[in-house]
């Protein structure tokens, strides 16, 4: 593993410290009080996800942003910050949604996309004549992940059923006795034959030590493939991210179709990312 820097130890420490002692049940009060300090830095990439970019223009019909019927995509991107990632879906023709549980998170992310929609920042593709020339709507909501309903903005019926869901940094930022409700969710607003992907974030770090960011090697297949806690110790983790010795069941909502290595993604990840596709039972 490769030594952390003064930087990322700093920030790690202003993490840890909020949530140290504070209740599950607040974290998300937590969240938001960061926002409200003006302190994104410490979790903020910056750009859209390479690794995405990467994906949605090179995986072809998978990643068409138009329905069998003719309509656009929808596509969730929780805990989605600034925006980066939910601006870059929509101008690949995807109609996008970015959920935050801050006030402060939304009004920041409205004002990226007002900017971006018309005039993108490079970042935002790999190829730029993959830029669609029929881009989708963005909508950023406010909301509660695990509560059963968010602020749709007058849009009908609370939680809606989602084409695809994106995870980067979300689950490693929930504290591991709430995975389960986060696969639980995954599985309510994502549409059967729905995809989620997953950019599996920080696999480098040892499962033991405290978060956030907290270490998730083997979590994603333990949660949506197998359907246990995700409160695995990582130390029997093969190189398909499963857990060896395992009996291997597959009572989760989700069969895995992809897991591999992307060409490009974040330096945060020191090389160890790994990119994983889920579609919906």
């Amino acid at each position: 593993m490769a030594q952390e820097s003064s930087q990322e130890t700093s920030r790690g420490g202003r993490l840890l410290n909020t949530f140290a002692d504070r209740p599950v049940q607040d974290h998300g009060s937590g969240w938001s009080n960061l926002w409200d300090a003006g302190e994104s830095n410490l979790w903020d990439r910056g750009k859209a996800s390479p690794a995405l970019v990467d994906l949605v223009e090179g995986a072809g019909e998978l990643f068409d942003p138009f329905t069998i019927q003719g309509t656009k995509k929808n596509v969730l991107v929780p805990g989605c910050g600034r925006g980066y990632d939910v601006v870059m879906l929509a101008l690949h023709g995807f109609n996008a949604y970015g959920l935050e549980i801050s006030d402060t998170a939304v009004k920041a992310a409205e004002a990226y996309a007002a900017s971006q929609m018309s005039h993108p920042s490079a970042y935002h593709f790999g190829n730029e004549q993959s830029r669609s020339s029929s881009p989708g709507t963005v909508t950023f909501l406010k909301g509660d992940f695990f509560s059963p309903t968010w602020d749709f903005k007058g849009e009908p019926n609370g939680i809606r059923k989602f084409d695809m869901a994106y995870d980067y940094t979300f689950l490693c930022a929930i504290d591991p006795s709430q995975r389960r409700n986060w696969a639980k969710s995954m599985g309510q607003i994502i549409k059967p034959g729905g995809l989620l992907i997953c950019l599996e974030f920080p696999l480098y770090k040892d499962p033991k030590l405290p978060g956030p960011p907290w270490g998730l090697n083997g979590v994603h297949w333990n949660l949506l493939v197998e359907g246990k806690d995700g409160e695995i110790r990582g130390e029997n983790i093969g190189d398909d991210g499963k857990e060896m010795n395992s009996s291997q069941t597959d009572d989760g909502d989700f069969r895995r179709i992809s897991y591999m290595k992307p060409t490009r993604s974040y330096e945060q990840g020191r090389g160890t990312d790994m990119l994983s596709m889920y579609i919906r039972k």
